[in-house]
């Protein structure tokens, strides 16, 4: 009897009963290897488009593998006898990222009220999540936003940490993002930098 029963198992479990000896599974009802693997049938053309289309893919994987779409941050830097002003931002954002901003003052002279004058850039089409330290006073100047940073002391630095978030559906081309370092009314320097934000 026993033997009776290893015999069906043999039977039943067969690899050849299920495919070929190696093992492995039949092919799926919905596909015909003569024409899904080795494309007999299929015009020249249904190849290169294949071709084409995995060509496509590996170019944007390298060109976003060398930062052409960011988010990598580069430095700009603007000097005047009273101060220099260091911002590390990327110019190259996705949209739906999340990026950071770093505004470094070096005073040369007493600055008695520093304050940064943005763009409407780095707020059109963003979120601006955090701002740190928090600025003394915060307003519109002509339609720019004005961070009052306070009193730096000759000699001494200042940095502002901004995070901000693309909006997914942005797209701009060279936005601009120019900084303006002024004391109180008097400008000091203006910083030029741009922004390009991919789908």
């Amino acid at each position: 009897m026993f033997e009776s029963c290893r015999a069906h198992l043999a039977v039943a479990f067969s690899p050849l009963r299920h495919g070929n000896a190696a093992g492995v599974a039949d092919v799926p009802d919905t596909l015909v290897l003569k024409r899904h693997r080795d494309l007999v049938g299929i015009r020249p053309y249904g190849v290169w488009t294949r071709w084409i289309v995995m060509a496509l893919l590996t170019v944007a994987a390298v060109l976003g593998l060398l930062n052409v779409f960011g988010q990598r941050p580069g430095t700009t830097v603007a000097s005047a006898p009273a101060a220099t002003l260091k911002l590390y931002a990327p110019e190259h954002l996705r949209g739906g990222l999340l990026w950071s901003a770093r505004f470094h003052i070096y005073a040369n002279d007493d600055l008695k009220r520093a304050t940064l004058v943005l763009d409407p850039g780095w707020a059109e089409s963003m979120s601006i999540n955090t701002i740190e330290p928090s600025p003394v006073g915060e307003a519109s100047r002509n339609g720019r936003l004005s961070l009052e940073l306070g009193h730096i002391p000759k000699g001494g630095s200042y940095i502002l940490f901004m995070q901000f978030q693309a909006n997914a559906t942005d797209v701009a081309w060279r936005r601009p993002q120019n900084v303006e370092l002024d004391d109180g009314n008097k400008q000091i320097l203006v910083l030029h930098h741009h922004v390009t934000v991919y789908p």
